[in-house]
């Protein structure tokens, strides 16, 4: 017979212990930008271009010179088929920090960005590809509209 711990108060009371809380996992958001984007964001981006039947010709994470402005920044650059290109910056190595994007036709450059989800208050995975995935959509990339 299993028995509940118990402690003795200072009046010598005994009172049942509680077990200790199981700590939470820590949310993939937490992890760091590096592995977050490589381990997460990237892999999640690639399943949601397959579902449209499109194989990135390049998709990865880059410090490099933001376009249009220059300056060094995080960022994930995407090439699509028929080299329709994107830049996802970020003003710092943070899925929380400011962020730009930046798109480009075939065979020209990028010649404006646009802020990017700059109402939200906390990033979450399924937010960052979605929204990516829905402004890619809203250049007709992904298919017919």
């Amino acid at each position: 017979m299993s028995e509940t711990p118990v402690e003795k108060e200072p009046s010598g009371q005994e009172t049942p212990t509680k077990p200790a809380a199981k700590p939470k996992p820590p949310k993939p958001e937490d992890k760091p930008f590096p592995e977050f984007i490589d381990t997460l964001f990237l892999p999640a981006v690639v399943k949601q271009l397959s579902d449209h039947n499109i194989t990135a010709e390049r998709l990865e994470r880059v410090d490099g010179q933001r376009p249009v402005v220059g300056g060094e920044c995080p960022m994930v650059i995407g090439e699509l088929p028929g080299g329709r290109r994107f830049w996802l910056c970020f003003s710092k190595a943070d899925i929380n920090s400011s962020k730009v994007i930046a798109l480009a036709d075939p065979g020209s450059d990028p010649t404006l960005l646009e802020s990017f989800l700059i109402d939200e208050k906390r990033m979450s995975l399924p937010l960052l590809v979605s929204r990516l995935l829905q402004r890619l959509n809203g250049q007709k990339w992904l298919g017919g509209n």
